[in-house]
């Protein structure tokens, strides 16, 4: 009988060229993790460096005392940024770090607005003010944003309202721009009443609603048997008695 011209395993690579795969492999993956260490390490000393500046920015502008960049302060940093202290992005930026004290700045709240923003010298925070106001005017965010408003000018412990002056500046400045027309005829409104000598947070939201929903001048679709705020009614009475 004649032998098999098929050997056993003759189909199986030979041990040699295995062992220089894996060694290769291997080779490949020590090289990828040293690179992704060098890649966490060099992004550390990047991000370190940018907490640094911003922390040195927040110092040039805060008050030794408190710990906090305060009114001079906020008026100091203002000015270099080349706008007026009643600028709405002044209101923006704070709402950006989500202050909680009117014209108060905490460390806290410097680093979360401006690690948002990605910046960490005056030059920079300047150049993102467009890009932030455009952010806010989206329509997902400007409804938080006009809460905000409110919030923020509640200066006093266990405050809910603001007086009528105050409100009337707010309407002007945070929506004026949106809804002329309407803040126009509400403030000149809340002017001349003599119901009303604070507004609360269910009002300052029932007319963003309000401006939002209703067709103006004519209030074609106002119903004011509907869940709006007394105030509301009684200023679409008064433009009712103004249009005729």
């Amino acid at each position: 009988m004649g032998r098999s011209s098929t050997r056993k395993g003759q189909a199986n690579p030979p041990e040699s060229t295995n062992s220089s795969g894996m060694m290769a492999t291997k080779e490949l993956e020590r090289i990828d993790s040293e690179c992704s260490e060098f890649t966490a390490f060099t992004s550390g000393i990047v991000a370190t460096k940018e907490s640094e500046r911003i922390d040195s920015l927040f110092y040039s502008y805060a008050n030794k005392l408190s710990g906090m960049i305060e009114p001079e302060g906020i008026e100091s940093l203002c000015s270099d940024l080349e706008v007026d202290h009643t600028d709405i992005r002044i209101l923006m930026l704070a709402w950006k770090m989500r202050a909680e004290k009117q014209a108060y700045f905490t460390w806290e709240e410097w680093r979360r607005g401006l690690k948002a923003l990605r910046v960490d010298t005056i030059t920079k925070l300047k150049k993102a003010l467009p890009g932030l106001e455009k952010e806010v005017k989206s329509p997902p965010n400007f409804a938080d944003f006009y809460s905000y408003a409110f919030r923020y000018c509640l200066t006093e412990e266990k405050q809910k309202s603001i007086d009528i002056e105050s409100i009337c500046q707010l309407l002007d400045l945070v929506l004026g721009s949106q809804f002329r027309a309407q803040v126009d005829y509400f403030i000149e409104y809340l002017r001349i009443q003599n119901d009303y000598k604070v507004i609360n947070m269910d009002q300052w939201m029932g007319f963003y609603r309000f401006c939002n929903e209703i067709s103006f001048p004519d209030f074609c679709n106002y119903d004011d048997e509907l869940a709006w705020p007394l105030v509301l009614d009684n200023f679409v009475e008064w433009m009712r008695a103004k249009q005729k």
